[in-house]
């Protein structure tokens, strides 16, 4: 740039000829790709196990299943099975754990879940008593929470971690995803996919206090790490449901 400025060039054309170049860069690039085939992915797998091709050929299975776009966990087996693959509904969403505390494998810095009820709300939870009947409801049921709001903090936050430091409730929360409409609309995929009646807001004549467990979502399990939160196996939505959804959005 400078050479061209000792030479004469003005910056805007200067501009302008980076953006020619940087589209006709992108356009050849365009050109040259093509897609990755399964054995390659197998190949590149492979080598990442250390050279074991069964972990390779489950793992470019996976990716053929779920497609690009999709999103592959792996877990440890319960006993001395083999390598097994399992697809499931589900999402992830880069929204993670609102403290640390609710962690429940240390060693990995996770929270994991089987079979927890999922609450959705709109709207900040501030104060406990808001939600108290949702937390007695499922501190009775024996199973999991997880709460995702726009936001939990302040006393909520703190008795939702004591509970948990305490033994009493199995309970994490996440913010939702996204912002204004675009939240609006993610907690509604989110409510489809794991079966819950309503999302909390403002519009809805429904307040926390009147939720039931019935009301709530649930899945088979919920994996989140400081930074996202993984829904897998939705229990409850059927396909049509979820194909209504999808209608209803485009």
């Amino acid at each position: 740039v400078s050479k061209a400025k000792a030479a004469g060039s003005d910056i805007v054309s200067i501009k302008n000829g980076i953006l020619k170049a940087k589209e006709a860069v992108l356009t050849a690039l365009m050109s040259m790709r093509r897609e990755v085939e399964e054995d390659e992915i197998a190949q590149v797998a492979t080598l990442s196990a250390n050279g074991d091709k069964n972990i390779g050929s489950k793992i470019a299975q996976c990716v053929k299943e779920v497609g690009k776009d999709g999103v592959i966990t792996v877990e440890e087996s319960k006993g001395f099975k083999d390598l097994e693959v399992e697809k499931t509904d589900g999402m992830q969403f880069d929204r993670g754990y609102l403290s640390p505390y609710f962690v429940t494998n240390a060693e990995k810095m996770l929270v994991e879940f089987e079979n927890p009820y999922i609450f959705l709300t709109e709207k900040k939870i501030n104060l406990v008593q808001s939600i108290l009947p949702i937390l007695e409801n499922v501190a009775r049921s024996g199973r999991p929470l997880l709460i995702i709001a726009e936001d939990v903090e302040g006393e909520a936050l703190s008795t939702l971690v004591l509970n948990k430091l305490r033994g009493g409730l199995q309970v994490a929360a996440v913010k939702a995803p996204g912002f204004g409409d675009r939240r609006k609309d993610m907690l509604g995929d989110i409510a489809v996919i794991v079966g819950a009646k309503y999302v909390v807001n403002d519009e809805l004549a429904v307040k926390m206090e009147d939720i039931a467990l019935s009301d709530l979502g649930t899945v088979k399990s919920v994996r989140i790490t400081k930074d996202a939160t993984t829904i897998i196996g939705s229990v409850d939505s059927s396909s049509e449901s979820i194909a209504s959804r999808t209608n209803q959005i485009k």
